[in-house]
């Protein structure tokens, strides 16, 4: 079950079955591609660009049109999702991995963890590739879930695919979509970065450097994170 949000300055110790990884926020940082795109897209829809921000990370593409233009047949969001998609695929300028990627995913090694991402198998190939991380064997992208996050599909399709009761994985967010649909999965959460602290995750960093990954002995995955002071 979700345990309690912890904000200490002591050292949370959390075990687990299976992590399962959010990409965008949590381990690559594409806010810079993200944010570039989706301003474009407001402003040629006449909407104000930070208000739009404030809804864009977490969701499918189609998912967030569809709160900024809530009269808009959804069919006309899935058109213009394909090709926000197909424009953030080719622009990685600026992605980079989040403060500690290389080291978290390292130590992951052979562990069990899933990719749990709103993009589709090729945005997330691109940005996973441009931050020189290495792709989980392991993945649920857009194109598996018929449900954008806030929804907890993704989350448990993962822990399914890994054989892991969703009581025993912990989940690596960054926004309140995301962090929401692992709370709605029965799932602890670790919050990474300036937007999660805010939603309420059982453990907040501000990146991974603050999370270390070793295996225990009974043979699930122990996390010692060094949490901010409240």
């Amino acid at each position: 079950m979700p345990a309690s949000t912890a904000s200490a300055s002591a050292p949370v110790v959390l075990t687990a079955k299976a992590l399962l990884l959010d990409m965008d926020g949590t381990i690559v940082n594409s806010d810079t591609v993200v944010e570039r795109c989706w301003r474009d897209w407001a402003e040629s829809h006449g909407l104000d660009p930070q208000e739009a921000l404030k809804v864009v990370h977490g969701r499918q593409g189609y998912a967030t049109m569809a709160i900024l233009l809530p009269d808009r047949p959804m069919e006309l969001n899935h058109a213009d999702n394909a090709v926000m998609l197909a424009r953030e695929t080719a622009d990685t300028a600026g992605v980079v991995p989040v403060e500690g990627a290389p080291e978290f995913m390292a130590a992951l090694g052979e562990l069990p963890h899933a990719l749990v991402t709103s993009a589709d198998e090729a945005l997330a190939t691109a940005r996973m590739t441009a931050s020189a991380l290495p792709m989980p064997e392991v993945r649920v992208t857009a194109e598996r879930v018929a449900a954008s996050k806030p929804h907890p599909e993704g989350f448990l399709r993962g822990a399914a695919e890994l054989g892991v009761d969703p009581a025993d994985c912990i989940v690596f967010e960054d926004s309140a979509a995301g962090i929401a649909a692992g709370q709605a999965a029965g799932m602890r959460v670790v919050g990474v970065g300036p937007r999660a602290g805010e939603h309420g995750p059982t453990v907040h960093v501000a990146d991974l450097r603050a999370v270390r990954v070793e295996p225990a002995e009974d043979g699930s995955i122990r996390l010692t994170v060094h949490a901010p002071a409240a």
